[in-house]
């Protein structure tokens, strides 16, 4: 054999050998995907898989989280805080109706996955000795303030509050003059999420009269971002009350993704929880329990039931601790709809409004510390402790 000959021999032996590596590690590549996809898809069927199936109209003591164990311990090391867990949390029957989009009980989990997802809790005052719960209170209502200039949407004043409450959970030590770039940052970030034709960035900056300026708002919404690990979509208050009050509303052959309630009532019940966001007890309760809570005061027991999926227990707590703000609300001045430009008469009742929030909250507070004084064993003297008839009910509006 020539050596030429033999030269060519030998490189069509290499063709073949790196051609069999190739296909070797194409194939490797393939089935370590594949495997890493059915782990995937077991992991998020066992993520929603519920041990113990309630029985007919009752409720599992089951808890559900949508993310892996490990993903929310390397979460919670990685935020700083620890996983806070609210009471009364069950999964309960879905009160929703069969949808022809999707299964009402994946919705309903999904939803109530988020309850623990997303976690809120007014220790974050521990966290920053310097700043006092009234602070809070007033940038919300500036917050809502803002709101109504832009006539930005209620869903988009509770994603901010809700972002601002959780970034403070992950800080420590903020000073006072910081509390106002947080503030209108968290209304910039949730702007860009809800609205769709949000405010421009210098109209933000323009709102705090010399405070913040443009490139201070940019680099705080990098900073909460990447403190909320871009976990930005919460099931809100508002967001559970509109479930409420429209699966309360819905006839014989329901229409969920169409509102069928009265914008009236709608109005007076957002007003009541307004008032109660701004304070930081409110963040003892989980969002869907403060919603059922202020629909109750408005309404039946065994309408929030149908509704919600909540027993009297699950809501007691918040049902009493949320009469002197019901209260308040009552002596005041009935909230009535608001017209604004370029919003539809059907749209206009989820545009949020403001009214003087801070004197009302003042007030609430005082009947609070005149429980409290009347009776100090027992806090919630005076209001209900168990569920009253309609009869016996005070009238609220």
């Amino acid at each position: 054999m020539s050596r030429r000959s033999g030269r060519i021999t030998l490189q069509a032996r290499n063709e073949n050998t790196i051609q069999k590596l190739k296909t070797n590690v194409t194939r490797k590549r393939k089935s370590e995907q594949c495997n890493k996809r059915k782990t995937q898809l077991a992991t998020k069927k066992q993520s929603y898989e519920i041990q113990n199936r309630w029985a007919q109209g009752g409720v599992s003591p089951c808890l559900l989280v949508e993310t892996p164990h490990k993903e929310l311990e390397t979460a919670s090391n990685r935020s700083g805080f620890k996983q806070f867990r609210f009471k009364n949390l069950f999964i309960k029957p879905s009160p929703l109706p069969c949808l022809s989009w999707a299964s009402s009980d994946d919705v309903w989990i999904k939803m109530l996955n988020k309850e623990l997802k997303y976690v809120h809790d007014k220790s974050f005052m521990q966290q920053h000795p310097r700043l006092q719960p009234k602070m809070r209170a007033i940038l919300l209502d500036w917050l809502l303030e803002v709101s109504e200039v832009y006539t930005l949407h209620r869903e988009t004043f509770y994603l901010a509050q809700d972002l601002f409450d959780r970034f403070m959970l992950t800080q420590e030590d903020l000073s006072k003059t910081r509390l106002q770039l947080i503030g209108i940052t968290s209304l910039f970030i949730a702007s860009k999420i809800e609205e769709i034709y949000p405010p421009k960035l210098h109209e933000f900056a323009y709102v705090t009269d010399g405070a913040c300026n443009e490139d201070e708002i940019i680099e705080m919404e990098l900073i909460m971002l990447k403190a909320l690990n871009w976990d930005l979509c919460p099931e809100t208050v508002i967001s559970w009350l509109k479930l409420y009050i429209q699966m309360a509303a819905l006839k014989d052959k329901p229409n969920v993704l169409e509102p069928q309630f009265s914008q009236e009532t709608y109005v007076q019940v957002t007003q009541l929880l307004d008032l109660c966001i701004l304070d930081i007890s409110s963040l003892d309760y989980q969002y869907g329990v403060l919603a059922a809570a202020a629909f109750y005061h408005f309404t039946s027991l065994e309408v929030v039931q149908k509704a919600s999926g909540l027993s009297w227990d699950s809501i007691v707590g918040c049902v009493n601790w949320m009469a002197p703000f019901m209260r308040t609300v009552s002596e005041s001045e009935a909230v009535q709809l608001k017209d604004f430009k370029k919003v539809a008469g059907e749209d206009r009742h989820n545009i949020q409004t403001h009214t003087d929030y801070l004197a009302m909250l003042n007030d609430a507070q005082q009947r609070q510390q005149s429980l409290a004084i009347l009776s100090p064993a027992s806090p919630l003297t005076g209001v209900f402790l168990t569920p009253p008839s309609s009869t016996e009910k005070p009238s609220n509006h």
